[in-house]
C-alpha cells in the first residue's frame, strides 16, 4: 500500500493550495515559491491521472474529484499529526534541546554548564554539536546558538559574544615574531566558514608580505588550536573560542594586536515563541553569564 502513495510534498501542496484556492498563498504558507507548487500540483495531478484543479485567470477552482479527495488528504494529514505528537511530544517536552557550533560548546558552554545543571537539577539539557551553521528544521531545537552577522528570518537574536581575530601559536615560536611581517616564513592555520579570516587580520596589521591564503585549512577552530599546540603553524583565533588556550598557556599572542570582527556568536528563539517551558530559563541564564564575566 505505502508504495502507492504519492510523494507528500506533493500532497502538501495540494492541501495547502485546495485550503487557500491559491497557489500563491499555499507557497508563502508553504515557505516555497509559487511556481514549486504549481509543479508539485501538477506532478501529482499527472501521478494520479485526474485533474484537481480548474485553473481560471486570477482563481483556482477545485474539480469534483479534487473536492473530493482534499478531505481524505486532510483527514490523513490530521493523523499522521495526531500520531507524531502522542508519540513524540512528550519526549521534546522533557528535554530542552540547544544546538551550538562545536568549538563554541567546548570551549565556551562546556565550563558553565555545570553551574545551569547545579541550579536546575531537574532540567535535563541536550547540548547538539554542529560544525556548520546549515539550515536545520527549528521543531528539532528549542533554542540555536550560530555565528554570523546577527540576522537570520524567522528568528530573534541575542548577542553572546564579541569577537575580536588575534593570531595565536606557541610560547617559543612567538618569541621568534617581532613583527607580522615575520609570519610570511609561517604556515597560517585557516577555520573555514567565517567571512573574515587572515586577510583582514593581516591588513589591518600592515602586513605585505604574507600570502593571506597560504597555509592549512580546518572545518573547526578545536582542530586549528590543537596544530598550532603541536608546532604546526600559527591559528587566527575568536577570542570567545581561544581564551580556554590562552588561559592554559598552551597558545600565546606573538602580536598585540586584536581586529574586531563583524561577526559573532548569537543565541537564536524561534519568532513563534519558545516551544520548551524551560527555555526562558536557559535564555535568562546564558545572558547572566555572558554578561557575568569576560566578554566572550
Amino acid at each position: 500500500m505505502a508504495q502507492r502513495l504519492p510523494p507528500l510534498s506533493w500532497l502538501r501542496a495540494f492541501e495547502a493550495a485546495a485550503r487557500h484556492l491559491s497557489f500563491t498563498q499555499a507557497a508563502e504558507e508553504l515557505n516555497l515559491t509559487q511556481a514549486a507548487i504549481s509543479k508539485q500540483v501538477k506532478l501529482l495531478e499527472h501521478y494520479l491521472r485526474e485533474t484537481l484543479f480548474e485553473r481560471k485567470p486570477r482563481s483556482l477552482i477545485l474539480t469534483k474529484i479534487g473536492a473530493a479527495y482534499l478531505p481524505k488528504v486532510q483527514d490523513a494529514f490530521d493523523r499522521l499529526g495526531a500520531g507524531t505528537q502522542e508519540v513524540f511530544g512528550n519526549r521534546r517536552a522533557e528535554m530542552l534541546t540547544l544546538r551550538a557550533p562545536v568549538g563554541f560548546a567546548v570551549n565556551w558552554i562546556a565550563a558553565r554548564l555545570p553551574d545551569f545543571m547545579d541550579r536546575f537539577p531537574k532540567v535535563p539539557v541536550r547540548i547538539v554539536s554542529s560544525v556548520w551553521s546549515e539550515e536545520v528544521e527549528a521543531e528539532r531545537y528549542d533554542l540555536d546558538i550560530r555565528y554570523g552577522m546577527g540576522k537570520w528570518a524567522g528568528f530573534s537574536t541575542d548577542q553572546v559574544s564579541w569577537e575580536v581575530m588575534e593570531p595565536l601559536c606557541l610560547p617559543e615560536l612567538a618569541a621568534r615574531l617581532k613583527q607580522p611581517d615575520d609570519l610570511a616564513d609561517q604556515r597560517l592555520l585557516h577555520v573555514l566558514g567565517y567571512q573574515e579570516g587572515w586577510a583582514t587580520w593581516l591588513k589591518a596589521a600592515g602586513a605585505t608580505k604574507v600570502n593571506a591564503g597560504s597555509g592549512a585549512h580546518f572545518d573547526t577552530s578545536l582542530m586549528a588550536f590543537e596544530v598550532a599546540a603541536n608546532g604546526g603553524g600559527v591559528a587566527l583565533g575568536r577570542r570567545s573560542m581561544a581564551l580556554k588556550e590562552l588561559d592554559s598557556g598552551r597558545l600565546v599572542r606573538p602580536f598585540d594586536l586584536a581586529v574586531p570582527s563583524l561577526e559573532s556568536f548569537y543565541l537564536l528563539t524561534p519568532d513563534g515563541g519558545m516551544g520548551h517551558p524551560d527555555a526562558q530559563l536557559f535564555r535568562d541564564w546564558l545572558l547572566a553569564e555572558v554578561h557575568a564575566g569576560p566578554m566572550p
